[in-house]
């Protein structure tokens, strides 16, 4: 067993100055070489319009824009650069698994991908410049693979299909965005279908009414479906899914039957999280192990994290933190029984 840490980041203020804070704990970071190192010269080559990409972010992303130009500024960057590594536009990182339930009042969601491309960074961000605050794991610094907003619109994404892609924003980016920007799950149905998507993915949203759906995206179409569990297929784009499909359709099932015998957020939680229940998944060499196991309630603004299999939860009430009071908690520790290493923790 490995151990492994989130360090919990907390900041209030404006875009730029958040940018630029990150940027200072970044610098001495192992992080970002190791991404380097990790996608070598194909990561130069995905960036291929950085004028469109500049063009696609001051359109759908000011602020973000603003948090762009300040880790830029602190890392001693240059423009270019820091939008091919932060700017959520074409740069692709690894593929993802992923097995998402909500209830009335809850989300569970288990985050399956590569230690490689694990950050390992946690953050709870109030933007004084406009924008709603979130909580939650971030991916390629700015986005987020899932989280909380203050207005308690929660999200989750599956990953479903790599081929034939198209010229636009990747899934941590748009979950910022849907975070950031959007109060309630219609707002973030019509952001869906307005934003470009690069691949296809399924965003689970609900929000505090109780409202839960299913969007499926691709670059091609949008679709909408009400619909409590979430894997690795569409249901309605079927079109757009892989070949191999199996064990998100195993996965699929239990969590529907799940759903007919409970609708209780911690048993929802137990059954992504322990090993024996057969969801929470092992397949670190293929990009598709658990790594983090994440509770958001949007009523209460509450959320549990844990990391690793067979853990209690470390729950953060959000609503505190809105008020104004700090989150003394400094890391999220756990443990993953994989000998990959973690690209925040190990030269790589």
């Amino acid at each position: 067993m490995q151990k492994v840490h989130s360090d919990i980041i907390q900041f209030r203020g404006g875009h730029y100055d958040f940018g630029y804070a990150q940027g200072l704990e970044l610098r001495d970071s192992i992080l970002l070489p190791n991404r380097r190192k990790q996608f070598g010269s194909s990561n130069r080559q995905l960036m291929i319009n950085e004028k469109e990409a500049t063009e696609m972010l001051l359109t759908y992303a000011p602020r973000i824009w603003e948090e762009i130009k300040g880790l830029a500024d602190a890392l001693e960057w240059n423009m270019h650069d820091a939008i091919r590594e932060f700017g959520g536009y074409y740069l692709e990182y690894t593929r993802s698994g992923c097995s998402i339930i909500t209830g009335s009042d809850f989300m569970v969601r288990n985050y399956d991908s590569s230690p490689q491309g694990y950050e390992g960074r946690f953050a709870l961000y109030q933007p004084t410049d406009g924008g709603y605050a979130t909580i939650g794991p971030t991916m390629q610094v700015t986005g987020r693979t899932d989280g909380l907003n203050e207005k308690g619109l929660s999200m989750g994404y599956n990953f479903i299909n790599r081929r034939n892609s198209e010229d636009g924003f990747i899934c941590n980016m748009i979950g910022r965005l849907i975070l950031e920007n959007c109060s309630n799950v219609s707002e973030a149905i019509e952001l869906l279908e307005e934003i470009p998507h690069r691949r296809s993915f399924s965003y689970v949203l609900l929000d505090r009414s109780g409202r839960s759906v299913v969007v499926e995206a691709s670059p091609r179409s949008v679709v909408v479906r009400e619909a409590s569990v979430s894997t690795n297929h569409f249901e309605v784009l079927t079109e757009e899914n892989r070949y191999q499909s199996d064990d998100s359709k195993r996965r699929e099932e239990a969590l529907l039957v799940h759903k007919e015998q409970s609708d209780d957020a911690y048993t929802a939680f137990r059954l992504l999280n322990n090993l024996d229940s057969g969801i929470f998944s092992m397949k670190y060499s293929t990009a598709s192990g658990t790594l983090h196991t994440a509770s958001y309630f949007p009523v209460a603004l509450k959320m549990g994290f844990a990391i690793g299999p067979d853990r209690l939860p470390l729950m953060i009430d959000f609503q505190k933190w809105l008020d104004g009071e700090k989150l003394y908690a400094k890391r999220i520790n756990g443990k993953i029984d994989t000998h990959f290493p973690f690209a925040h923790m190990a030269e790589m």
